[in-house]
């Protein structure tokens, strides 16, 4: 069995599963005749905007820091991120009475940034291009004695994350619908290792597929060339949350084993999903959360007559580019 050789297994997942119950909200796995008809295939979504905070990162960073001992809830957590699991990590220690203090970019979208501070998390800003988050955060928490809490490459994060693939798999046979594909949006890939996992041990003939911005592919060429590449330094993308430099090291050593390959999207096949989701599907989805949804639109799977389902990751997006991308203006 795969997950014999892998970081983080089933048992850890189901027990993270325990863990977030009655915090973390059990998504639904929707499906819509529509987006059916234009895919020519049969296609579930899970839509992850609807979770707690927005985003499915709640899921991951409740379950790291529940099992935090008391003194160490004391002293609080720092962590860094564009957003969602700054959200998630703030959220998770406000429900559990624990100061946090989030490394988050300038530019990262306001929304973000005011929904982290509404925790009641402190925001330390920082410059994604110029300096190094990660730094920044080792830093202070050395500074303050708090515990790090990374936004992937955690063992605990991942196996909170796969809580998701774990409820699209018991959701699916719910359904009497056996999945051919999993396509799961991907930055430094902490959700779709957990999520892999998950499929590996409860839908093991489920292909898994990453899905990222078209210049962010960093997972898609690891995966062909078996090391963890790195992207452009001059790369830009809309989906904030996705804008990882490289594969996590944790997340890697995952997802080369249980993954059977990588998509990207463009920006402006990110922009149409946007636009398709809120028209069609009625969901408010961000850039980063809309890339599995493009990758159904633009054809980038041959999927017909499949049973296909994807992760609509998170819907924390300003109104202003919002407003301009579902109105094309």
């Amino acid at each position: 069995m795969v997950e014999q050789k892998l970081a983080v297994s089933a048992a850890d997942i189901e027990r993270a599963a325990v863990r977030i119950e009655g915090y973390a909200v059990r998504t639904p796995l929707l499906e819509n005749p529509a987006l059916n008809d234009r895919a020519g295939a049969r296609i579930l979504i899970k839509p992850e905007c609807l979770q707690r905070t927005g985003s499915f990162k709640f899921r991951g960073a409740y379950n790291r820091l529940a099992q935090l001992s008391e003194t160490e809830r004391g002293a609080g957590v720092v962590a860094w991120s564009s957003g969602n699991h700054a959200q998630g990590v703030a959220a998770a220690a406000q429900l559990l009475g624990m100061p946090a203090a989030i490394v988050m970019p300038d530019d990262a979208p306001a929304i973000k940034a005011d929904k982290t501070r509404g925790y009641g998390a402190e925001v330390i800003g920082y410059d994604r291009y110029t300096e190094n988050r990660e730094e920044i955060g080792a830093a202070l928490a050395k500074q303050r004695g708090a515990v790090l809490v990374p936004s992937y490459d955690d063992g605990d994060i991942i196996a909170g994350q796969g809580t998701c693939g774990l409820e699209i798999a018991q959701q699916a046979e719910a359904l009497g619908a056996t999945l051919d594909l999993l396509l799961v949006c991907c930055g430094g890939g902490g959700l779709i290792a957990g999520s892999s996992v998950a499929m590996a041990a409860y839908s093991a003939a489920t292909r898994v597929y990453s899905v990222e911005p078209a210049a962010f592919d960093d997972h898609r060429r690891s995966l062909q060339s078996g090391r963890r590449e790195c992207i452009a330094a001059d790369a830009r993308s809309i989906c904030d949350a996705l804008l990882a430099p490289q594969p996590g090291a944790l997340t890697f050593s995952i997802n080369r084993h249980t993954l059977s390959g990588g998509l990207a999207v463009t920006d402006e096949e990110v922009k149409a999903a946007m636009r398709y989701a809120f028209s069609t599907l009625k969901l408010v989805v961000e850039p980063g959360g809309a890339v599995a949804l493009a990758a159904v639109l633009a054809g980038k799977l041959d999927m017909a007559g499949k049973t296909v389902a994807i992760v609509i990751s998170g819907g924390n997006v300003d109104a202003a580019l919002f407003s301009s991308i579902v109105t094309g203006n």
